[in-house]
Parts: structure tokens; C-alpha cells; sequence
């Protein structure tokens, strides 16, 4: 098993507390969350015909944790086969490529309210 060690959490901890409030962090959390949903559903492959039902399944976000966290998904049967892609059909990554978008929003805005 691999050892992970994080250096300068404590440091991080500090400026967290000094410099901005939980609220802040929470609306990052969501803009993040909101950012990822609509990106996901902007890029998601539709079918010509009788399209647009995975695009409607794509939910979120639903913040937990005290909304230090944001949950997006696709509740679509055949999401994940679209995502990853079967032995016969290629892959179409769409929540995979929203993420990142999302996740670099996120370090972005993060890193204004340390500052």
C-alpha cells in the first residue's frame, strides 16, 4: 500500500480560516457544481432521432456535506457506455471533459479566495 503524504495542508488551513468564510467556499462549491451539470449537458452526444434522454438525465448539482460538495450525474441506463464506450462503440466522453472544465474553475476561484 502507498504512502501519500500532503505537505502544507497546515498552512493551507491558515489561510483558509484568516482570509475567507465557509459561505465563500460553499458558493465556489456550487458555481463549480453548476458549471459541470451545464458543460456535461452542453457536450453530451444526442441521438438524431428521439434524442435528448441522457441529456435530461444529467442532474445536479446536489450539494452534501454541509455543501462542501457537489454531486453531478447521469441517471441515464446506457450513461456509462456512452461515456467509456463498448467493444463496438467508440467512447464519447462528455462528464469526463465538463469535469475538467469545472475543476479548473474551481482551483481558479479557490485560489482568488486565498489570496
Amino acid at each position: 500500500m502507498a504512502d501519500i503524504k500532503v505537505v502544507g495542508i497546515e498552512k493551507l488551513e491558515k489561510q483558509l480560516k484568516e482570509n475567507i468564510s465557509l459561505g465563500a467556499v460553499k458558493q465556489v462549491v456550487k458555481k463549480s457544481g453548476t458549471t459541470l451539470q451545464k458543460e456535461a449537458e452542453r457536450i453530451v452526444p444526442v441521438a438524431p432521432v428521439n434524442g435528448g434522454t441522457l441529456k435530461r438525465s444529467i442532474t445536479g448539482p446536489e450539494l452534501t456535506d454541509g455543501g462542501l460538495t457537489a454531486k453531478v450525474e447521469a441517471t441515464a441506463e446506457y450513461a456509462a457506455y456512452v461515456e467509456y464506450g463498448t467493444r463496438y462503440m467508440k467512447a464519447q466522453p462528455y462528464m469526463r471533459p465538463a469535469l475538467e472544465k469545472a475543476e479548473k474553475e474551481f482551483q481558479t476561484n479557490m485560489k482568488k479566495l486565498i489570496k
